[in-house]
């Protein structure tokens, strides 16, 4: 399934995510990703699914969603992957304006650069650009790019892309503690973010298992400094930290549908009992999708998070 959701999010309200890369196709191999290292490290644009598919399975959800009269603030873009690494998202955008839902996308901004995404882009009602570090040691350590790209091209196809796209254009930078931290890496990143004018800059630490286990989340301290070094170029800067909450729903099959999201989206365990409780099920479905491989148990910070396993 590459629809699902809604989830709850922070930035979003009630999001229905499109998951249009397969695991997990990404420019990017970056140490603190969510849902695990990247196994297909690639800059090359190509289809991965039909659009013409994706519109009837987005169609489906919605259908299930109006019955039990569950509302949706946007539809976004979000993958296992670089969703710009799909050719046929033009045309994905186009068929999905029929339900008349705003659309979102995050990005890790590196193939901004590609001929034609720009325009593509303007149809995207919010959009959110990684931006970690604007030093490109530093840029090579936390996001493991692709030997082919290049730091100054995509901070320059940034500042290309601000000036072209009207609509809410966001900034988000994980920082990570010893790494990206530091107030003359922070003072860069300031400098940076200014020549683009977003609309907001969001600072956010790891709070679910990353694909490297030994990083760790900055002091206090130290996100205080990064807001306010932020907050004296930029407009609007604020905290992405906190727990987006429990609340997700299912509309057909629980099993489905929790696969579905945490193949994307890893969920602590209290989310999950209350997922199911929604669902009529049961904690036997949990223990089924464990048996089977179909599931996995990562511990974080003192609490059990479910995600996806993708092994063969």
């Amino acid at each position: 399934m590459k629809i699902f959701g809604p989830v709850p999010s922070r930035r979003l309200g009630r999001s229905l995510g499109v998951n249009i890369i397969p695991y997990k196709n990404c420019s990017y191999d970056c140490i603190y990703c969510q849902v695990g290292r990247t196994n297909c490290q690639t800059i090359k644009r190509k289809e991965f699914y039909r659009p013409e598919e994706i519109f009837k399975e987005v169609k489906e959800k919605l259908y299930e969603l109006n019955k039990i009269d569950e509302k949706i603030d946007y539809i976004t873009f979000v993958s296992h992957g670089e969703p710009l690494l799909d050719i046929n998202l033009g045309k994905e955008i186009e068929l999905l304006k029929e339900f008349n839902i705003k659309f979102a996308l995050i990005t890790n901004s590196s193939l901004l650069n590609n001929k034609g995404l720009s325009k593509i882009l303007t149809k995207v009602d919010w959009i959110s650009l990684k931006i970690d570090t604007v030093k490109e040691d530093v840029w090579k350590k936390i996001n493991r790019p692709c030997n082919e790209l290049n730091l100054e091209e995509i901070l320059e196809s940034i500042r290309a892309f601000s000036k072209t796209y009207n609509n809410i254009l966001n900034t988000e930078t994980m920082i990570v503690k010893n790494l990206n931290d530091k107030e003359e890496d922070l003072k860069e990143l300031a400098n940076f973010l200014y020549t683009i004018n977003p609309y907001r800059s969001y600072l956010s630490i790891p709070i679910r298992p990353p694909a490297e286990k030994w990083i760790e989340k900055p002091h206090e301290e130290i996100m205080i400094k990064a807001y306010h070094i932020l907050r004296e170029k930029i407009k609007s800067v604020e905290y992405l930290t906190g727990y987006e909450g429990n609340n997700f729903i299912s509309s057909g099959s629980a099993k489905e549908d929790l696969l579905a999201i945490t193949s994307v989206h890893p969920m602590k365990e209290k989310a999950v009992e209350q997922f199911l409780s929604t669902t009529d099920s049961d904690w036997h479905i949990i223990e089924e999708l464990l048996k089977d491989n179909l599931l996995l148990k990562k511990e974080y910070k003192g609490e059990n998070f479910y995600i996806r396993s993708h092994k063969k």
